[in-house]
């Protein structure tokens, strides 16, 4: 124990802690209205079955009637503020309490995390009474009437809850689609049921309303665990074995392996170690089906290369590839036709050598401000350094540049098209910003006449920068509106196939409720973002993981890099960040290391995406 140093004041919601947990205790015979409230508050804090202590703090009425199925968080502990119940009439016994704080977000009974406007205040009333002790005599004081489900403060919140992704398919698609949701870490008090069992039970229970109208699920309405099934664990191969009730017991194979898929991706998040497989079990006890975590690959949400490449543009607008090897010759140095950092600068990352593109974009005359690089890598979308002109071309020796139909009428020079996109599809997006005629892009195949995509909801507000998931349905958007640039997710509504099909962004959402000014953003996992900008009421820059339902990512922020203007990610988290510092150049930063510049002169770097 300390002996000495300063005193600090500790706040009522602690720092989260995944080891600690909290006992509740029962309320003290000829306890006070405050003791009554700040021991509910914190017995809701607890994992005790069925909250069963917190329940003793109510009358019976409340107790049978309070539903814990929801949660609002708020950014500290709840601060109680009592006042006489003059408002209850001729009830002179009772006592009211004002619960406030600031509201960071609510948790709804699908388990969705939905983020609160800025500055958003909670205040609720708690209102007490006296009524007989548990043996018939005296009058203790009980909560007769208080808010609706949990209320906690963030950080226990965080000890309690974590994010996991379940997965659904993509309509029409056999490609997975991430649906983050909240689970508690321990045995769920309400149901009983451990981490996996209540995961499980939640991707059985459909998709969250948000995602819902552009995902199916592959179970058969009314699918659930059998009976009673509240543990589900691992064996010793780490494959997990899941007993379904009657409505699924008819499931073809081909449909159970896509049932499985759902899960076994869904399970992935939960454990350090891979999952071998899981097995779906009829309600009569025999098997319906196995998956493995090879064959699951079929309907992965990304598909990407083991090692995507890392792309920018140098300082002569063509676009180069760096390599994070030492040469591929043997000699230890660069690779044939490559080179190392431009300026021999001893900051630079001299494991990083770099090489022109195969193609227009690698040595032809077509110079570029901006570049996309196909999911798959075999092509490329430019926007040409006066932001008026998009164009495509492979990346092979020999291909030919096509310059698209899309065009931007944009007077200004810092304007004009936004870098592009491209989603697992193949289609290619880029916004134009033109303020006099802003407008969404939508390229299918890359090629063809551009198709104006509606966002709804986004009112007076212009799109300056778009990236699109891996998975075609979710589109991450910079929206400047209000002299503010902000980050919203909304999801891709389909109707035809094909060149036929007419789209629609709707559903907008915040993704980084908590930052303004956002400079740069791409895709960081499946539902994970990596974004630059300040926070509100902030000064200096930062990087920061957000998750797309506008959570804060467990990764928290990242090292600060100066005057960041770009930014690229890739879903595998062994990859590096890749960046531009207008002082440093492009940078990059390897898991568990610091940023270091690969290349002094360059812009625009991109994963492909």
């Amino acid at each position: 124990m300390p002996s000495s140093g300063d005193v600090h004041s500790v706040s009522a919601s602690q720092r989260a802690d995944s080891q600690v947990q909290v006992y509740a205790v029962p309320p003290r015979p000829g306890a006070e209205p405050n003791e009554i409230v700040a021991g509910f508050l914190e017995a809701m804090t607890s994992d005790d079955p069925q909250f069963a202590m917190a329940r003793q703090y109510l009358t019976v009425k409340a107790a049978k009637d309070w539903q814990a199925d929801q949660v609002t968080v708020l950014a500290e502990g709840p601060d109680p503020q009592p006042n006489r119940s003059g408002d209850r009439g001729a009830d002179a016994t009772g006592f009211t309490f004002t619960l406030s704080g600031k509201t960071v977000a609510t948790v709804d009974k699908q388990r969705a995390y939905q983020p609160a406007k800025p500055q958003e205040t909670y205040s609720q009333s708690i209102h007490l009474v006296r009524q007989s002790g548990p043996d018939g005599t005296g009058k203790e004081w009980r909560i007769d009437a208080l808010p609706e489900g949990l209320l906690l403060g963030q950080s226990d919140f965080q000890r309690i809850y974590r994010s996991v992704n379940k997965y659904y398919f993509a309509a029409g698609q056999d490609r997975l689609v991430a649906d983050p949701v909240y689970v508690r870490q321990r045995t769920d008090p309400e149901t009983q049921m451990n981490l996996i069992t209540q995961t499980v039970q939640s991707v059985l229970d459909g998709p969250t309303r948000w995602l819902e109208p552009v995902v199916t699920s592959k179970f058969p309405s009314g699918t659930a665990l059998k009976g009673d099934t509240k543990t589900l664990t691992f064996d010793d191969r780490n494959a997990l074995k899941i007993p379904l009730n009657e409505r699924a017991s008819n499931a073809g194979e081909a449909l159970c392996k896509r049932m499985a898929a759902q899960l076994l991706f869904t399970l992935r998040d939960l454990t350090a170690t891979r999952v071998g497989s899981v097995e779906l079990d009829r309600a009569n006890g025999s098997q319906l089906c196995v998956l493995s975590g090879d064959q699951a690959e079929t309907y992965a949400p990304d598909r990407m290369s083991t090692s995507p490449g890392q792309y920018f543009v140098d300082a002569g607008g063509h676009v180069e590839r760096m390599r994070a090897d030492a040469g591929s010759d043997g000699s230890g140095g660069p690779a044939h036709g490559a080179s190392g950092p431009e300026d021999g600068s001893d900051d630079a990352d001299d494991s990083v050598v770099t090489e022109p593109v195969q193609g227009p974009f690698g040595k032809g005359a077509q110079q570029v401000r901006t570049v996309a690089v196909s999911r798959d890598e075999k092509r490329a979308a430019g926007v040409s350094t006066d932001g008026k002109s998009l164009s495509v071309a492979p990346l092979t020796a020999g291909g030919e540049l096509v310059r698209t139909a899309v065009t931007s009428a944009d007077k200004d020079v810092n304007g004009g098209l936004s870098a592009p996109s491209w989603d697992g599809r193949g289609d290619l997006w880029v916004a134009d910003r033109d303020p006099a005629a802003p407008r969404l892009l939508r390229l299918v195949q890359g090629a063809g006449q551009p198709q104006v995509v509606d966002v709804a909801g986004l009112g007076d507000g212009h799109i300056q920068q778009v990236r699109m998931s891996a998975d075609g349905v979710r589109a991450a958007l910079l929206v400047l509106q209000g002299g503010r640039t902000t980050l919203q997710i909304g999801r891709v509504e389909r109707s035809g196939d094909g060149a036929d099909s007419v789209l629609s962004v709707v559903g907008l959402r915040p993704a980084a409720p908590q930052m303004e000014d956002v400079a740069a953003v791409s895709w960081a996992g499946r539902s994970r973002l990596v974004v630059v900008g300040k926070e509100i009421g902030g000064v200096s820059q930062q990087l920061r993981y957000v998750q797309t339902d506008g959570s804060t990512s467990a990764a928290g922020t990242l090292p600060s890099v100066n005057k960041v203007t770009d930014v690229a990610a890739t879903d595998d988290d062994r990859m590096p960040l890749v960046a531009h510092s207008q002082e440093d150049g492009i940078v990059r930063l390897p898991p568990g290391a610091n940023w270091k510049t690969a290349v002094k002169k360059g812009s625009a770097p991109a994963y492909p995406g």
